[in-house]
């Protein structure tokens, strides 16, 4: 497959005692390259990034890239509402050796189409690597429109985009409005499989941070226009993807891999609580059902 075709995961960032957990992080890494995870995405929503600081998020990064060692793309979250730190991040990331970065709208800001365009073409024009867009307005609270992500989509460096409206419509208006090498990614579980239907290349997945062989076996059907076994293996994992998201994110996923003996503490950091009990029992029991524990 293409270089950041498939499944890339959003992987958590394991903490112990509330500081981050390299070792764990790095057994995590070989979980999922073990496992045939197409890419590795340090530092998104899933990474906690909102709640690390710069040390610890280029700390993630630099680790990420130097366990990863080549074996499979590495895309690290630099993104930010600040057009300066988010920068200072990419730099980081780049001098790390990531293959690209991952670059969030701008959240709480509220910036217009014009200055989504500014934000971006800033980044880029300051550091030469590939860069992912990734839109996301249930957690920004604005959606950066087709025509934008196209506007955008004419600067070299800038490759795609994380596009996690959960609409197949905006997903094609991107896919139709942007040029044929614009590298689309689901952002949502639920709709990667579709999304790779109507054209899309893949899928920025929280599902496999816990079943990471389920859904590279999934997008590797899709892609190969294995219809039959692609819907096979979304409606077997649509459980569970939808339990990714019982709680904010990433507390169920952070908590499964606990239960999985994947890493030693599942707790997320404040202000995100742990999962509360009613889901934890919904959880177990759809891991139970894919014989993940």
């Amino acid at each position: 497959m293409e270089k950041y075709n498939g499944a890339l995961v959003a992987l958590i960032t394991p903490f112990i005692n509330g500081q981050l957990d390299e070792q764990g992080l790095v057994d995590l890494i070989e979980f999922q390259i073990e496992n045939g995870t197409h890419g590795i995405v340090p530092c998104g929503t899933t990474g906690e990034s909102a709640t690390i600081d710069f040390a610890e998020h280029k700390r993630v990064i630099d680790l990420t890239v130097k366990t990863v060692n080549g074996r499979v793309p590495v895309v690290a979250g630099t993104g930010g509402n600040n057009t300066l730190e988010a920068i200072e991040l990419t730099e980081s990331a780049r001098d790390s050796g990531a293959d690209a970065v991952l670059s969030v709208v701008p959240y709480y800001n509220k910036p217009n189409q014009e200055g989504m365009y500014l934000h971006f073409r800033e980044i880029a024009e300051k550091v030469d690597i590939p860069m992912f867009l990734y839109n996301v307005p249930g957690r920004t609270v604005v959606n950066m429109l087709p025509e934008t992500v196209a506007r955008l989509a004419e600067i070299d460096n800038i490759i795609g985009i994380k596009e996690a409206t959960g609409s197949l419509e905006q997903g094609t208006d991107v896919i139709r409005k942007c040029p044929d090498d614009f590298i689309v990614l689901s952002g949502d579980d639920f709709t990667a499989m579709p999304t790779a239907l109507i054209g899309g290349r893949g899928v920025i997945s929280v599902i496999s941070n816990v079943y990471p062989k389920g859904m590279a076996q999934m997008m590797e059907a899709a892609l190969a226009g294995d219809l039959k076994r692609a819907n096979e293996l979304h409606y077997r994992m649509y459980d569970l993807m939808k339990l990714m998201f019982c709680n904010p994110n990433p507390v169920p996923a952070k908590k499964a891999l606990e239960l999985m003996g994947k890493i030693k503490s599942g707790l997320p950091r404040l202000p995100l609580a742990p999962i509360d009990t009613e889901s934890l029992g919904k959880l177990k029991a759809a891991m139970v059902k894919l014989e993940l524990i």
